[in-house]
This record gives structure tokens, sequence and C-alpha cells, in this order.
């Protein structure tokens, strides 16, 4: 049972609201009249926090609850194994790629990854419950955000089931939101989304603003700002790529990039186009500083790299890929994101610079599933 909307939880939320509307995520009156009326705490009556290594719960009778459940924070709600494996989303990225979708009244909108549902609230307020269809793996998940939904009086049709096979037949949507991250779109979704419709999807590290021709092409710049989702899963997964641990013999040599550059942010979102289905750690010291870097994939391609040397083993060398993708983000004037854009037909995607015939580094071959 969520804990009841209060004076105090109202008070926060129309704090959340004019903070996010003066930053310039909010734009509209619509979204600004959902986030100010949608309980956030309703949809996420426990989150979970790292205390000494370990995941300790939160719930509205723990101090700081309230706080935290209404700051412009992501906040882990489920962990599997060890691992988080759903979040409700902060705040100002949803709102961000809400804005993105261009919803207009009476426009039907779908959801891949339903999560708490709390953005699903979101969009009831903005569209009603009868025009939002939204599709979460986690079955249990897909429960508990049906029944909290419930609790602030919207009906929507939600299914549990992978939504990279596309929603259900005859669905067609105006609208879709995708709140998990992929490396590759699943093209089986746009069959969901008429022509001239709207998707924002997080591809890599950024949210892409795509447009369904009417050959089924889909195309679009990426948003402002960063895109930071877990990775989808299946029922039961992490989303996470296991680390292999280190290998027996790699080779070492002098890096030509040191770790200052790679922690840029607009060329982190360059290396995830390049260097799709990877997992990477930092490695730091006892004041939080970033001395180390490891990076690996499913096919056992594997690097480190420490002060100036970087060592690496398995069938691709992941950092020179990411050399060399350093190279040409610095020779192109450091772009930013929004300058990005990517076509997607069922054959393959493809990401560009400025105009679609302006592609940018091939990403290396990705042995990943999606």
């Amino acid at each position: 049972m969520s804990y009841p909307d209060t004076e105090t939880a109202k008070a926060l939320r129309t704090a959340l609201t004019q903070q996010l509307a003066d930053d310039g995520y909010i734009r509209s009156p619509e979204w600004q009249s959902a986030v100010a009326e949608t309980p956030r705490h309703i949809f996420v009556p426990v989150f979970y926090r790292q205390v000494r290594g370990k995941w300790e719960p939160v719930t509205a009778y723990d101090a700081g609850y309230f706080d935290a459940v209404y700051s412009d924070t992501s906040l882990t709600t489920q962990v599997t194994d060890g691992r988080p494996t759903s979040s409700s989303s902060q705040p100002s990225l949803m709102v961000q790629m809400l804005e993105g979708l261009g919803v207009e009244d009476g426009d039907k909108v779908g959801e891949v990854a339903t999560g708490t549902g709390y953005n699903g609230g979101l969009i009831c307020h903005r569209v009603g419950y009868k025009n939002f269809f939204t599709m979460e793996v986690d079955s249990e998940l897909t429960r508990l955000a049906k029944a909290r939904l419930g609790e602030v009086g919207y009906y929507p049709t939600v299914w549990a089931g992978d939504a990279r096979n596309g929603f259900p037949a005859g669905v067609e949507l105006d609208r879709l939101v995708v709140t998990c991250g992929f490396d590759v779109f699943p093209y089986p979704l746009a069959r969901n989304v008429r022509s001239g419709g709207v998707i924002v999807c997080p591809l890599g590290w950024g949210n892409a603003r795509l447009v369904v021709g009417k050959d089924g092409t889909l195309e679009g710049n990426f948003l402002a700002g960063g895109s930071y989702f877990m990775k989808v899963r299946g029922e039961g997964g992490t989303g996470s790529i296991p680390y292999p641990g280190e290998p027996a013999s790699p080779t070492e040599r002098r890096s030509a990039l040191g770790l200052a550059e790679l922690g840029e942010e607009g060329f982190r979102f360059v290396q995830s186009l390049v260097l799709p289905g990877i997992g990477d750690a930092n490695e730091v010291d006892d004041e939080g500083n970033t001395i180390g870097y490891r990076m690996w994939g499913l096919d056992g391609s594997w690097a480190h790299v420490e002060g100036s040397t970087v060592r690496q083993s398995g069938p691709r060398r992941l950092w020179d890929a990411v050399e060399e993708a350093h190279t040409w983000f610095e020779s192109h004037g450091r772009p930013a994101r929004e300058r990005f854009g990517v076509t997607i037909a069922p054959d393959g995607q493809r990401f560009w610079l400025d105009e679609p015939h302006r592609s940018v580094p091939v990403p290396v071959d990705d042995t990943r599933s999606v």
C-alpha cells in the first residue's frame, strides 16, 4: 500500500515542477500540469540506495524519503542479484523526452518499459488513460505498475511482454516513448506507429527523436542532453554484460588517449555509437578520482587503461576503436549531441552528423543480440 498524498508531498511536487520549468525542461502547460498533479511517491513507495556496498530500502517512514522522491534524481526501485534492474528515471530526462514527442490532444501514445508506472501516469494525465498503451518485460513490475496507476484513477492498457517484437497487431500509435536503453532500435516496434508519427528512444547515450516516413524509414536528430537508462533486458535478466575476468596474455602498448579525454560527456556519446554492446567500469581511488578504466564485450574483447598504458585482448581491439573515434570527434570540432542523427530501416541503422549523407564512424561489429 502506498503512502497517502500529503501537503508536504504536494509542496515538494510543486517545487520540483517549478524547478523543471525554470531549467527549461518543461516547456508546455500540459506537461507542467501533469508533473504538478502526478504523485511520484505513489509509484515509488520504496527505493534503494547503497550503504557500505549494500542496497538498503528507503520508504516513506525513513528520513529523507520525500525529499529524494521529489528531487530531480533517478531512483533505483528494483535490485536483482545485487544489480539494479529497474528505476524511476530522472524527472528532467522524462519530461524532456515527453516534450520531444510533440503530443497533441487525442493522440494515442505508447510506452516501452512501464517500470514503476510514473511516466505512464504523466502520459495518462496528458492524453487520458484510454489513449495510453504500455508494455513491460517484467511481469511483477507490470502488476505493480498497473495497480499503482489504478490508485491514482488511471486504467490504461498494460501488457507484460517483450516489446522488441512490437505491440499486439492492430494497435496504431501516434507517439511512442521508450524508457530502456538500446544499442540498436528494434524495428518491429515501428510497425505500430503511423506514418508521420514520432518515436523518442534511447540509443547509446542519447535520445533520438524519430519521425516515421511513408516508406517506414525512421529518421531524426538526437535531443540535447544525455540518456542513461538501464539497458533492455529479458524477463529475469539484468541487461548488463558480465565481466569476463582479466585475460591471460593481453597485448600492451602506450595509449594515445588519456582518461580525462575519455570522461568528456560529448565524446562518451560518440563512443556509445561507435562501440555498442560494451560493458565498462571506472576504477577510482579513495578520493573518488578515476585512475583506470576497463571495457569488455560478450565476444571476449577486453581493454584496460591505467596511466598511459593500455592492455587489450580478444577479437576486437576496443581501445583502438576508442582512439579512432576520439580523433574523429576532435577533427569535427567536438560536435554537440543534437547535431547527430540516425536513419533506421528494416535492414539496420546508420548514424550521421548534421545531414544524413554525412555518416559518423561505422560501429565496431557487435555480437550482442537485441
